[in-house]
């Protein structure tokens, strides 16, 4: 599921194709394939959480942008869904808004005693996006995650991995 353009996709296929492969990325904990879904000298601007909601940390170049996932592995596991999308392209170049509702779970150790076995913590997100064509297909050049807000929801079941 990469980023590499297909005969008959449309422009915006293909962006909302990046989307999705990054959340795969993220949730996989693949830091390589994260990152390699960037320009080279692309950035992921990202909120200081919990001290700030605000996008102000920036992650710049390959290297930086492969460490992304490992952070990602406080928790036990991450579901990101994306949805809704709107593009604009002009050229080898577009700029889009994304949304994605991100689920980070992490384990109750030891289980609380209402019997939630983990907490979800839910961002809701809306991602401002520009992009360049490559060679190798559409990649990012710029990604600012904006957290809308977060939510904190008990999970009962926790299944297997």
């Amino acid at each position: 599921m990469g980023a590499e353009r297909s005969v008959g996709r449309s422009v915006e296929d293909e962006l909302r194709s990046l989307s999705t492969a990054y959340a795969f990325a993220a949730d996989a904990g693949d830091g390589a394939r994260f990152a390699g879904l960037f320009v080279p000298d692309g950035e992921l601007v990202v909120p200081d959480f919990p001290a700030d909601l605000r996008p102000v940390v920036t992650r710049a170049g390959y290297e930086a942008l492969c460490r992304i996932p490992e952070a990602l592995q406080r928790y036990d596991r991450t579901l990101h869904l994306v949805g809704g999308a709107e593009f604009s392209v002009n050229g080898d170049g577009a700029s889009g808004v994304v949304q994605c509702v991100a689920h980070h779970v992490r384990s109750d150790d030891p289980p609380s005693d209402d019997g939630r076995a983990a907490t979800d913590v839910v961002w809701f997100i809306r991602y401002h996006d520009r992009y360049r064509a490559t060679g190798s297909g559409w990649r990012f050049a710029r990604r600012v995650l904006h957290l809308e807000w977060v939510e904190e929801r008990p999970v009962t079941v926790l299944g297997g991995a």
